[in-house]
């Protein structure tokens, strides 16, 4: 594996070693979000695709939806499901917006780019079902996920972009050429050609949609690079964009704000 300009790329994306318990955080994310499924209404495991992974849970608020938030998981496109995360709705449908979470097929199984088709897809699916505007947030490679439909390669077709207003993409991966020299990319199978097409830095962004980079001050340094790049990337362009350095947070717990909804996280996605 070559070591790039001096930098551990292996250790750069390595997260878990350097969280106090971060093994540990997998088996709280899913114990609090089958409590949040217990308790909230909502539809779940709904169809948008043949693969038995292309399914999504759909949360409702008290009353008429504002609108649709979307909430993409990360796990660096090999790892996790919707099910880990059902509670982070909990800000978001407390202010009124219907919350659906997806999941998709995870790397070897498909690629990077065939993801980006799903999410494009399953979008598409839950905005036929939820009427008002549509806003995105998306957790390190969900985080990738959700900017990817921000831009204008993406998937989603001219009427559902017309109603994507917001987008954050927290912890996000929006350059994707450094994980060539990682031992994941076995799995994430990248080359040269889709590494630079999946680069959200590398694409414009779509016009009149508002996006914010989130991440915790407590992360490795690569994921506050990713973050300042893309600010610098998509604002030097004119687009509407900032980056938002959460005090204290680090990988496992910066999404965590999104469950509360006077959270800035939360009101930065789902406030006025």
């Amino acid at each position: 594996m070559s070591n790039v300009v001096g930098i551990d790329w292996e250790d750069a994306f390595t997260n878990v070693d350097y969280i106090p318990d971060g093994r540990r955080y997998p088996d709280r994310w899913a114990e609090r979000a089958a409590a949040f499924r217990a308790n909230w209404d909502g539809l779940l495991d709904l169809v948008y695709g043949e693969h038995p992974r292309e399914r999504f849970d759909l949360f409702f608020p008290k009353g008429k939806p504002k609108g649709l938030i979307v909430i993409v998981h990360g796990g660096y496109w090999i790892a996790f499901d919707k099910n880990s995360w059902s509670d982070l709705g909990a800000g978001p449908l407390s202010l009124g917006w219907s919350v659906a979470l997806p999941s998709y097929t995870l790397a070897p199984a498909v690629s990077i780019p065939e993801i980006t088709e799903q999410i494009g897809r399953a979008i598409s699916v839950m905005a036929a079902k939820i009427d008002g505007p549509i806003r995105l947030i998306g957790h390190s490679a969900g985080g990738h996920l959700v900017a990817r439909m921000a831009c204008d390669t993406g998937p989603l077709s001219n009427a559902i972009s017309r109603r994507l207003k917001r987008v954050v993409s927290v912890s996000g991966l929006h350059d994707l050429r450094p994980l060539l020299n990682h031992s994941m990319n076995d799995k994430l199978r990248l080359t040269e050609a889709t590494a630079a097409k999946e680069s959200v830095v590398l694409s414009k962004p779509l016009a009149g949609v508002d996006v914010t980079a989130w991440v915790g001050a407590r992360e490795r340094p690569e994921f506050l690079r990713q973050s300042a790049l893309l600010a610098e990337a998509w604002g030097r362009i004119g687009a509407n964009i900032r980056v938002v350095v959460d005090p204290y947070r680090h990988h496992f717990d910066v999404i965590d704000g999104l469950k509360d909804p006077n959270h800035p996280l939360c009101q930065s996605l789902a406030g006025e």
